[in-house]
């Protein structure tokens, strides 16, 4: 629990420093601040990603004491990436042509590579040890650290550079929190294995390559944008990416966190048809919790840019943000509900061709949908190239006969949408703000659990009950 508490807080205060910075921003110099950050996503996904997935994957409080070479191997490689990315970094300033986004965003998107890749594989060797109070405490002091240096030097500066440094600081402030806990005695850089390193690459490598060409997407769009109609316009259109993919993402990775370590503890200790049966009931359990949630944005959509979008970014933010829903959750669906199926058999190779299907689909979208007077057809390209990709993987997962979710399950998860989306019908008419807002989480939730529990979908009804039964007791007794 409190590593979902965690979440929540970090999901929270993403949220908060996202809006401060696009709000002191503002749409053109928030677009530079956003394209740079993309680019730096990508640099850190292909170079440090696979050290956070092996973290994941192969380390555990045993194999800390049994095998340090895993750790020691991990340690050795950040540092030996890191002096590439300097030093190959460096050369390509050097030499390159000039860039609109300046050389210094470009050092700046570097070094949000090294050290983002840093935190997250920071925080992934804790949640692999299950030290929940020593991530809980590193996410705190990364979020407070930067809602005051990431939002304070948008506000200060009102300089997209001087955001980015603000963040990175937060970052490497998060990590330095928790240096005790992070050290391993057994385990020293000198320790690294070249074995082990081909090992853990073998893993991660076709899910690090998926996944950076799943970020190549957004990232050419935004390019593209840029080439089109400018920063300024690069920035409504990445707001409603950036808050959209960050909600579908933290709901989701607020699951995955627990599920599929569930799923590899199911799999180590009961054998692979235990662990495909979870990795099973994951599915359900993510799909159940994302589609309601994506209806339940586009529903109240009104009242989200009402109450949180900053002014200048009202309109378009809402325009972008539904066309590129079904994308998002489609993405969702394909990190936390399908890749599992992949990654708890170690046979990663076909998120490859799923993440190409993206990036094909994606250009063939972008070059044939007419482009019109904003970056809606860009946006509509993104989501179904997103889209495509899922519809790809599913068709590469049923060969490898996995357990699939119940029919019964996931038709249950659709009724129950449906049925909130007809409740919130009626007040769609409603003035946007908070009331109507509250009115409409209320009444959606309300619906949706309901059907949930009649529907007893993925055994919730008796999760549900069972977790009840022990507070019901201790309310009769105090009675």
């Amino acid at each position: 629990m409190k590593v979902l508490a965690a979440f929540l807080a970090n999901t929270v205060a993403n949220f908060l420093i996202g809006l401060l910075v696009a709000k002191f921003l503002g749409p053109e110099e928030y677009g530079r601040f956003a394209l740079a950050f993309a680019i730096g996503v990508v640099i850190q996904t292909g170079a440090f990603d696979w050290m956070r997935l092996s973290a994941t994957r192969f380390y555990s409080t045993r194999v800390r004491e049994a095998e340090p070479a895993i750790r020691a191997t991990l340690d050795f490689a950040y540092l030996a990436t890191t002096a590439v990315v300097i030093v190959v970094g460096g050369l390509f300033l050097l030499i390159a042509p000039p860039f609109a986004l300046g050389d210094t965003l470009i050092a700046l998107a570097l070094a949000t590579a090294a050290i983002n890749g840093l935190f997250d594989y920071s925080t992934a060797l804790l949640r692999a040890r299950f030290e929940d109070k020593s991530y809980s405490r590193v996410v705190l002091a990364k979020n407070i650290l930067a809602l005051a240096l990431t939002g304070g030097g948008a506000f200060v500066f009102h300089s997209a550079g001087m955001a980015i440094a603000g963040s990175l600081a937060s970052l490497l402030g998060a990590v330095f929190t928790a240096r005790v806990s992070l050290k391993d005695p057994g385990a020293s850089p000198r320790g690294a294995r070249m074995a082990t390193a081909r090992m853990l690459i073998a893993y991660s490598a076709p899910i690090v390559a998926a996944n950076m060409l799943y970020q190549s997407v957004p990232l050419a769009a935004r390019a593209l944008v840029t080439a089109y109609y400018g920063f300024a316009e690069t920035g409504q259109f990445s707001l409603a990416y950036d808050l959209g993919i960050r909600a579908i993402f933290a709901m989701g990775s607020a699951l995955d966190v627990l599920l599929f370590q569930i799923a590899v503890a199911a799999h180590e200790r009961h054998g692979a048809e235990k662990g495909k049966e979870q990795i099973a009931r994951n599915m359900t359990i993510v799909a159940a919790f994302l589609l309601p949630a994506c209806a339940g944005i586009w529903l109240t959509m009104p009242s989200i840019e009402a109450l949180i979008v900053p002014p200048q970014f009202r309109g378009p933010f809402g325009h972008y943000l539904d066309l590129l829903l079904p994308g998002l959750f489609a993405m969702g669906l394909i990190q936390f509900a399908v890749n599992p199926v992949f990654q708890i058999e170690k046979k990663t190779a076909p998120l490859i061709g799923a993440a190409s299907v993206a990036v094909v689909a994606g250009l063939c979208f972008a070059f044939v949908i007419p482009r019109g007077a904003d970056a809606s057809s860009l946006a509509l390209a993104q989501c179904l190239a997103y889209v495509a990709a899922l519809a790809a993987l599913v068709l590469f997962a049923a060969r490898t006969s996995p357990q699939w979710p119940r029919g019964r399950d996931m038709l249950g998860a659709l009724a129950a949408t449906g049925a909130m989306v007809l409740a919130l019908h009626p007040l769609a008419g409603l003035e946007p703000g908070i009331l109507t807002l509250l009115l409409q989480v209320g009444v959606g939730g309300f619906v949706y659990c309901g059907a949930v529990l009649a529907l007893d979908i993925a055994g919730m009804r008796g999760l549900a009950f069972s977790r009840a039964a022990p507070i019901l007791a201790r309310a009769r007794a105090a009675l």
